[in-house]
C-alpha cells in the first residue's frame, strides 16, 4: 500500500448476517412464527480506489449502494470480510485509536454534541479526548468561533438550536483537531437551502486552509457540485464510476436546456427529441435531446418564428445527468480486484 495516499482501498469486502421474517401460512408451525429465516447480504463488494491528499471526493450512490458502510470501515468502526484498507498509512479497525487523533467524522444523523449542554462543554470535552493543551484549544476554538460564526450558540443548549446551528456546530467539532482526513456522512440532510450553502461554503474554505483530505457521501447533487473536485458512484456495493464531475457531464450527458425570450408571445416547435419545460408569455424553456435533434437545429426553428431578445443553453441539472448514469450503467464495475480469500461473514 503506498503510505503516500490519503486513503487507499483494494478488494474492500464486508457482508452482514440479517433476519428476515418467514412467510406464514395456514401449514406454518409455531417455530415458523418464532424462527426468522437468516442471510448474507453483500454491502461493499471488491471496492478499490485511492485518495490524493487534500482531494475533495463525492462517494454517492442510491440507498442501501454500500457509502455509510465504507466509511464505517475507513473510520475503524466496522471489519472487513477480505481486502485491504489504508487510511494515512494506517490500518483503520486494527489502528483505530492512533488514527483516530488524524481524523474528523460528521454523520448527519448522529450527533456528537451532549443534547442538553451548551456546545461549548462538548468542545471543551473533544479538547481533552484530543490531548490539546488549554491554550491550543482556546486558540482553535476561537478561530472556529470565528469561522463558523458561533458565538452567540457557544453558550446555549444544543436542544434549542435550529438544525442549521447545529450542523455547524457539529462541523466545528469535528474540525477541532485539526484532522487531515474529513468522512461526511450526509452533512446537510434536511437542511433548507440557506444553511446548506452555508455548510458546503465552510466545508470548502477549511479544506483548503488546513489542506484536509474531504470523503463525502450525500443525496444532494448540489453538495457533490460546491465542495467536490472527483466523483466515485457506487452501486449494489461496486465502484461503477470515478472520475470527476465534469467527466461524468461529458460522458453521460445527451440533454440540453434551452431558454428562449422571443419577440412573440408564444413559439411551437414540432421536432422529435424536444420537449417544452416551461411557458410563459414571450417565454419558454425546452430540454433537448441533442442525439435526436442538435441544439442549432432548434433555434433556427425558433427564428423562423421571430426575431430572439434572449438565449440561454444549459446542461441539465446535475441530478438528472447521475439519474441517466444510473440507468446506463446498472451493473458496470470498475476494475474489480479479484480476493482470493473466501469472504468471512461478521457472526
Amino acid at each position: 500500500m503506498n503510505t503516500a495516499l490519503a486513503i487507499e482501498l483494494s478488494g474492500l469486502c464486508k457482508s452482514f448476517r440479517v433476519r428476515r421474517a418467514r412467510a406464514v401460512t395456514r401449514l406454518s408451525s409455531v417455530k415458523d412464527f418464532i424462527s426468522p429465516i437468516s442471510e448474507h447480504v453483500i454491502a461493499v463488494d471488491h471496492v478499490s480506489f485511492a485518495i490524493q491528499p487534500g482531494e475533495r471526493v463525492a462517494f454517492i450512490g442510491p440507498n442501501g449502494a454500500g457509502k455509510s458502510t465504507t466509511l464505517k470501515v475507513l473510520s475503524g468502526i466496522l471489519h472487513p470480510d477480505a481486502g485491504t484498507a489504508q487510511v494515512l498509512g494506517l490500518t483503520p479497525w486494527r489502528e483505530r485509536q492512533k488514527l483516530g487523533f488524524h481524523i474528523g467524522t460528521v454523520f448527519g444523523q448522529r450527533s456528537q454534541l451532549w443534547y442538553h449542554l451548551p456546545a461549548r462543554d462538548t468542545f471543551e470535552l473533544l479538547g481533552h479526548v484530543y490531548e490539546l493543551s488549554p491554550a491550543r484549544l482556546r486558540e482553535r476554538l476561537k478561530a472556529l468561533t470565528e469561522a463558523f460564526e458561533l458565538g452567540p450558540l457557544l453558550d446555549k443548549p444544543v436542544s434549542q438550536l435550529s438544525l442549521g446551528e447545529r450542523m455547524r456546530a457539529e462541523v466545528a467539532a469535528s474540525l477541532l483537531h485539526r484532522p487531515r482526513i474529513l468522512f461526511l456522512d450526509e452533512p446537510t440532510i434536511g437542511l433548507d437551502v440557506s444553511a446548506k450553502a452555508t455548510i458546503r461554503t465552510l466545508l470548502e474554505r477549511q479544506s483548503e486552509q488546513d489542506g484536509a483530505t474531504l470523503l463525502l457521501t450525500s443525496h444532494d447533487t448540489g453538495d457533490m457540485e460546491r465542495v467536490c473536485q472527483r466523483v466515485i458512484v457506487i452501486h449494489t456495493g461496486r465502484v461503477v464510476w470515478d472520475g470527476s464531475i465534469a467527466e461524468l457531464r461529458r460522458g453521460y450527458l445527451g440533454k440540453k436546456r434551452v431558454r428562449l425570450l422571443s419577440e412573440r408571445p408564444a413559439l411551437s416547435f414540432a421536432l422529435p427529441g424536444v420537449r417544452l419545460v416551461a411557458e410563459a408569455a414571450y417565454r419558454c424553456e425546452l430540454e433537448v435531446s441533442v442525439e435526436v435533434t442538435p441544439v442549432g437545429r432548434v433555434i433556427a426553428a425558433a427564428l423562423e418564428q421571430g426575431a430572439l431578445h434572449d438565449l440561454t443553453i444549459e446542461d441539465p441539472p446535475l441530478d438528472e445527468i447521475i439519474q441517466a448514469f444510473y440507468r446506463k450503467t446498472s451493473y458496470r464495475t470498475v476494475d474489480p480486484v479479484p480476493v482470493p480469500t473466501p469472504i468471512r461473514v461478521a457472526q
